[in-house]
């Protein structure tokens, strides 16, 4: 390779590396630009004012007048990048816009004089216009990457074919686009691929951030749906002074899968239920609501707790191709004499608060979770409630619940604190409880749903008055 060759590459690559660096100013500018709430109107579609439009053009026109300041002189012509402002604003801005800064551009180059003033000048005007030809060819979608860079890359080409039809002597254009052209044709494709990315790359931003805003819209919803499913009035039964309830759940998420319920069979008998359903969110919500939903349908003052849930493992299990379960506890309170019939499908054990602040936890019970196997066997205990006793029942969330160290909650503390509680209200119970839980938890984020269940018995104590 001659020397003169060499020289000549090399001036051409010290003319890109230049160039690339004035267009990365101007990227800079456009990326800061594109954060702007006239940018975000016209990413939505929404129509410019004419206040806008002139804001786009100044802009956009700077962008160009400083393309030709920052080019580089080669032999009486400007190696620049100043078509770069007129065609990105024909594009997001349309043919006005596109025009308005390609006639401040080309005007600023006009006045500068040179060999090439007039084709550079038209050629700025045309790339604006060239830019809002493409806006409406895109019905006012953005161009993708690869044909924004095509798009710029053919102008370029075509700004430089009009520099040699134009220009005279050709002898002396020719070796000015030889040394120009391709350092200018690259930097200003490149420069509108990397503006087109961070478009496209903000449409996606745009339409995430909407997904993600309907999705919480829609989790919302089933919050309050799901909230709505479970009894949240209280005192629960009001005309009832025997008995007093109290019962909170607190979904670790949105929606969760925790379930509790309590109503009146007939006059002298409670039904009453806790359950904690596997896995998260709205799948977990949805098989609450099912099981919830059979309970309440299954429930008989001729049945016993087992056979309830007997009859609602059967129903969950058919057709459960989620394989989904949950864990239920149920009892009837007898509410004349206090006496508890109850069953458990793999829940957490209750626990018994005595009016002396005894705490007992409930035996353990056979029977698995419901939703698991057909035709699964579940049994009947018995205890039996004094005046001042509570039945305080919860799902795994509390015992479970974890602090910023990893440490869980757990059963003793759990007992501890049930102990100091006798002779207080069943919301006074609940609260303390939960507080407790929470003090320990100190602000981590909750792994599971929260759920408890107190039921405090009077009847006994109101029969003697």
């Amino acid at each position: 390779m001659s020397a003169r060759k060499v020289i000549i590459i090399n001036d051409i690559i010290d003319l890109l590396i230049n160039l690339i660096k004035n267009m990365a100013v101007i990227m800079v500018l456009a990326y800061v630009m594109t954060r702007t709430r006239v940018y975000s109107a016209m990413m939505n579609k929404q129509k410019m004012s004419l206040g806008q439009q002139v804001c786009l053009i100044l802009v956009f026109g700077t962008f160009s007048i400083y393309g030709t300041l920052s080019g580089i002189d080669i032999m009486g012509a400007i190696a620049n990048i100043r078509d770069l402002g007129p065609i990105i604003a024909g594009i997001i801005g349309g043919p006005l816009v596109g025009f308005g800064a390609g006639l401040i551009g080309g005007i600023h180059r006009y006045s500068m004089g040179g060999i090439t003033a007039l084709p550079c000048s038209v050629s700025t005007i045309l790339a604006g216009l060239a830019g809002g030809v493409f806006y409406c060819l895109r019905k006012n979608s953005f161009i993708n990457i690869k044909s924004a860079v095509i798009f710029v890359a053919l102008f370029e080409a075509f700004h430089m074919g009009l520099n040699l039809a134009v220009v005279r002597p050709f002898s002396v254009i020719y070796p000015i686009i030889v040394n120009v052209s391709l350092p200018m044709i690259c930097t200003n494709a490149l420069g509108m691929g990397i503006f087109a990315f961070i478009s496209n790359n903000l449409v996606r931003e745009k339409e995430t951030q909407r997904q993600k805003d309907l999705i919480e819209g829609e989790l919302t919803v089933a919050r309050e749906i799901q909230m709505s499913i479970v009894p949240k009035l209280f005192p629960a039964f009001p005309g009832r002074p025997e008995f007093d309830l109290y019962a909170v759940l607190e979904p670790a998420r949105e929606v969760g899968g925790d379930l509790y319920d309590y109503f009146l069979l007939d006059d002298d008998h409670l039904c009453f239920t806790i359950g904690d359903v596997s896995g998260k969110g709205v799948p977990a919500s949805l098989f609450m609501a099912v099981t919830k939903t059979l309970i309440k349908a299954k429930a008989d003052i001729k049945l016993q707790p087992d056979e309830i849930l007997y009859a609602v493992n059967n129903e969950l299990c058919e057709d459960n191709d989620s394989g989904m379960f949950v864990t239920e506890f149920l009892g009837i309170l007898t509410i004349s004499s206090g006496e508890i019939v109850y069953s458990n499908g793999g829940h957490n054990r209750p626990y018994l608060l005595r009016q002396d602040g005894l705490v007992e936890m409930l035996p353990r019970l056979p029977g698995m979770a419901l939703g698991v196997m057909e035709e699964n066997p579940y049994t009947c205990a018995r205890l039996v409630l004094n005046a001042g006793d509570s039945l305080i029942m919860y799902t795994d969330g509390v015992t479970e619940a974890m602090n910023e160290a990893g440490e869980l909650f757990g059963e003793a503390r759990l007992e501890k604190v049930f102990s100091g509680l006798a002779g207080k209200s069943a919301r006074e119970q609940m609260n303390e409880a939960l507080q407790s839980v929470y003090q320990f938890v100190n602000g981590a984020i909750p792994s599971d749903d929260i759920t408890m269940v107190v039921l405090l018995y009077f009847g006994n104590q109101i029969t003697q008055e």
